[in-house]
């Protein structure tokens, strides 16, 4: 049985990060409520896990994307600011919440952040001209779906910092690193292309997730070869999510995102 479990969690793992590179929300959101409620593993066990696959996934993710420059460091940067304040919040409310409380907090970030999708599903956020001025946060990429460079500009910045704020908080708690709400933010609001929110949140989610670690180390709840199963599996899985990523339409990528996480929100308010 033990042999078994790995074997479960490894290939859970790849499937996590296969969907989590794509849609660079992590796999946390796929991960925990799998460990939590088929392996009957303890909250905090689970989200320890998920924190350290997110940080396998983001280092992985941010080299591939850097390298087609979908990766918007500088704003990246810019929200990690308030994003790991959030992160130290939250690994002290993961100390006193309860595990039904997480789960019905997880489940109810999914509907959220999925209507927010499902709200703009056709809204690409990006100027075909090339020398068009993307302004001090913005940038420009190939894009697929024009044949050609596009560009975009960021917008209401100062929301983008609060949602990372509150993303850091919920990451520590939930081991979900903050990827489900920072990204349909990105897009819907602040005016990324969702191939460059995804990008810039795998970036912001690894940071996150290494600075919620400790706590969670401290406590005893990191279990070591159950997190080396996973970390494998969702590095094989975080490759092919970006040979899928490079092919795939911006909305469909947007329409799969939603389908997941009402899908997960569903699963999880079914065993509430």
């Amino acid at each position: 049985m033990f042999d078994f479990n790995i074997l479960i969690i490894t290939v859970t793992g790849a499937v996590a990060g296969c969907l989590g590179s794509l849609l660079g929300i992590s796999g946390g959101i796929f991960l925990v409520p799998f460990l939590i409620l088929a392996l009957e593993l303890p909250v905090r066990t689970a989200v320890a896990i998920s924190l350290m696959t997110v940080i396998a996934t983001s280092s992985v993710a941010s080299a591939n994307e850097a390298s087609q420059r979908l990766l918007n460091l500088r704003l990246g940067m810019l929200l990690q600011l308030t994003s790991t304040v959030g992160v130290l919040t939250g690994g002290l409310t993961a100390m006193v919440i309860s595990e039904q409380a997480v789960l019905r907090l997880f489940a109810i970030i999914s509907v959220v952040s999925a209507i927010i999708i499902f709200s703009r599903l056709g809204r690409r956020n990006v100027t075909l001209d090339p020398d068009a001025d993307p302004g001090r946060l913005g940038g420009r990429f190939f894009e697929q779906e024009s044949g050609g460079v596009v560009t975009y500009r960021v917008r209401r910045v100062w929301l983008g910092l609060g949602v990372s704020f509150i993303a850091g908080n919920l990451a520590s708690v939930l081991g979900i690193g903050g990827g489900i709400i920072t990204v349909p933010v990105l897009n819907v609001w602040c005016g990324v292309p969702m191939r460059v929110a995804a990008a810039t949140s795998a970036f912001l989610i690894g940071i996150t997730a290494v600075a919620a670690i400790p706590a969670y180390y401290v406590s005893g709840d990191i279990v070591g070869y159950l997190s080396a199963a996973a970390v494998l599996g969702v590095l094989f899985g975080a490759r092919v999510g970006f040979w899928v990523g490079s092919w795939s339409r911006a909305k469909w990528l947007k329409l799969l995102l939603g389908v997941t996480l009402l899908a997960v929100s569903a699963f999880l308010f079914a065993r509430l």
